[in-house]
This record gives structure tokens, sequence and C-alpha cells, in this order.
């Protein structure tokens, strides 16, 4: 297939799904800035999103002009730079908010575990295509070892939301180059199991006087708890909690459509980022959020009908890596902001302000697209405006 072939085989019903919710975002970042007392110009985050767009729209052409095949090829210098911008990130990363994750100047940051989980897909799915079987246990070890590297170092920043993404791109990944289901359950439910009972140990047990040590940091323990009971800790590991279920319960069936600063916007935090989805719910109502639920729906199961018709394993890989990608991103964003989620950090594609992240969910957009256009048992010939089976696919 010529490469004019693949242009022409654009997926604009994926196109036109990011393209809403970009829109949609971009209104609720308005709304959100609205309420920032902080900010002077209104428009700040809108004009610098909007500019994050054409960046991120760039960085997708790329990744869909080149041949995932070859992006394959490349996997292993893909791995090492990705791991080389993590182990940077630790020395020499710009830290905020207590987590060192940026490089950069004070000016332009780049957040490299947001880019990280476009690399880890490819570099995940060339290593799982090669594999010929999944059935035995120790199929599992060198894909497990390959994504357990990087997120040591993203713990270590600390950034627990984007290592749990890592996980999860992970699981579906697996779960499609034909690992069993049930030995996957045991897996992950066991590694939760296991997560769940040290927490537990080191809330409530002591050796030699000392809480059991836990490898995260103590704020990050609380967000994570805070969930369950944030009425415990109103002002304090609860606020976030409790403020975004307040937001989401002001803006009713309908939403509220227009925002002051003395509104409960103003005592929501991270209201452009995090807690996105909160301002939706807030300023759209149930109606207008349930929508954009059902958008990100059409949009993980196109990218599983993508996955479905790729034209081979590694295609179908890729695209279950995205997919995965952002189906967690909804599921922990949207569940964080009505308080069924632990709070974790995690951005909702397309709509967060947050350059980094845009990029990296427009690569994986990127991705998708090019292996939608680089499918099997279509061509297009000179002249022809639909796909033809090409010869070698005929009976």
């Amino acid at each position: 297939m010529t490469e004019a072939g693949v242009v022409r085989r654009i997926d604009y019903l994926t196109l036109g799904l990011v393209a809403v919710l970009g829109a949609v975002g971009l209104y609720v970042i308005r709304a959100a800035s609205v309420s920032l007392t902080f900010l002077q110009d209104k428009m700040y985050f809108v004009d610098r999103q909007v500019l994050w767009f054409v960046v991120g729209g760039i960085v997708a052409g790329v990744l869909f002009a080149i041949p995932y095949t070859t992006l394959a090829k490349w996997s292993r210098y893909i791995y090492w730079f990705m791991f080389g911008m993590l182990a940077f990130v630790l020395v020499k990363g710009h830290t905020a908010l207590g987590a060192s994750r940026w490089i950069g100047t004070q000016t332009l940051q780049i957040q490299p575990s947001e880019i990280a989980k476009v690399m880890i897909i490819v570099t995940l799915a060339n290593l799982l295509s090669r594999k010929q079987s999944m059935k035995r246990w120790r199929d599992l070890i060198s894909p497990i070892l390959h994504v357990a590297l990087p997120v040591v170092l993203i713990i270590k920043q600390p950034d627990l939301g984007t290592a749990l993404v890592f996980i999860a791109i992970l699981a579906g990944m697996l779960y499609m180059a034909g690992a069993p289901g049930p030995r996957l359950l045991l897996l992950f439910g066991g590694g939760l199991g296991l997560a769940v009972f040290w927490i537990y140990a080191h809330l409530n047990l002591t050796i030699g006087g000392h809480p059991i040590p836990l490898p995260m940091h103590t704020y990050q323990l609380d967000r994570l708890i805070s969930f369950i009971n944030p009425n415990a800790d109103p002002l304090g590991t609860g606020y976030n909690v409790i403020q975004s279920r307040v937001a989401v319960g002001t803006g009713g069936l309908y939403g509220l459509h227009h925002v002051t600063t003395n509104s409960q916007l103003a005592f929501l935090p991270e209201s452009y980022t995090d807690f996105i989805f909160a301002v939706l719910a807030n300023q759209m109502g149930f109606v207008g959020a349930a929508a954009v639920l059902f958008l990100y729906f059409l949009l993980v199961a196109r990218g599983l009908f993508i996955a479905a018709n790729a034209k081979d394993r590694l295609g179908a890989l890729i695209a279950t890596g995205v997919v995965a990608m952002i189906g967690f991103h909804v599921l922990e964003s949207a569940g964080m902001a009505i308080g069924i989620m632990p709070v974790a950090g995690v951005p909702l594609p397309f709509m967060s302000y947050g350059g980094s992240a845009l990029m990296a969910d427009a690569g994986a957009i990127g991705l998708l697209l090019n292996v939608w256009a680089r499918r099997e048992g279509l061509v297009f010939r000179v002249g022809e405006t639909r796909p033809v089976v090409a010869d070698a696919a005929r009976p």
C-alpha cells in the first residue's frame, strides 16, 4: 500500500470523537479558569491548551506517518530512551508540590512519565508479539519485568497515578497476547490484595516499635484511603474528595452553565487538571457528564474494533494498549471526582489541562490511526475512491 493510500484511510470517526472531547475540554477549562483567583487572564489556560492541541496534532501525525512495524523495529532504542528520561528526572527534574516529575525550563516543562505511556505501549507490543505462547507462568516474567523497571522509576518521582496506568496497560496487553484470564485475575488480584494487606500492616502492625515500611509517601497513602471516608478528615486528606462531590452535586441534572469567583469551583483544588470532571459535571450536569462518558465509551469501543481488525498481532497489541490507557484514565479520573476511586492524580484524556498529557493522548491516537490505516485486506489503487480487496487477499 502506498503512503498516499494510507493517508486516504484515516479513521475520521476516531478523529471526530477526539475533536468533540477536546472542544468540550476547552469549554470546561474556561469555566474552571474563571474561579481561579490567582489567574488574571482567564483565557490563559485555554490559549495554552489550544497551542498544546496543535503540538499534539503534530505528534499524532508523526506517529501515524511512521508504520507501526517500523516503530517496533526501533523498540530497543525507544525503551532505553524512555528509561533514560525517567532516570534523568530523578537527578535533574524540576520539583513541584513535593514531586520531581518535570524537565525543562521554568516556562516550558515536559513530564516524561506521560510521554513514557506511549513508548511502553510500542515496546511492550513488540515484546509480546514475538512470544509464541503466553500459557505458562514463566511466559509472563519478561513482560512484567519490561514494565516494572520504568514503574519503579515513576514511583520514586513519586507518581503513583501514572504507575497505575502502566499496570493497566500491562494487564490489557497481556490479555490480548493470550495470557489466560483466570491467571491474570489471580496475578493482578493477588497483587491488589497484597497491596491492601501491606497498607493494613503498615497502619496497624509494628516491628521493634516502628511501623512496617511502606514504599510510598504519607500523603499518597492518605489520598488512597481518604475516598473510603473523606469526612474523617474533612479539612485535610478528605478535602479534595468532599469539594469534588459538592461541585458535581451542585450541577444537578442539566448544569449551571455559568461560574463566578464565589462559586463552589473556587474551593475545588486542581479544578482545571486532575478534577476537571467535577467541573464538567458542575457546568453541564448529569446529562452533559453522561454524554461525555458515552463519547469516551465510543472511543474505547472504536479502539477495540481497530484492534480486532488489525492486520497482525503487533497492531492488535498496540491498539489494545491505547484502549487500556484511555479506558483506565477515564475510569480513574471520573471515579475519583465522584468519590468511588482513590485520588491518584490521573488526567482526563483530551480535557484536563496539560501539555505532556495531551501530547501522550494525541500520540496514542496517532498509533490507533496507524494500525487502522494499515489493516490487512484493503488497499487503495490509483484512481480508486473506495478500498478494494488486495490481490493477495483474494481467495
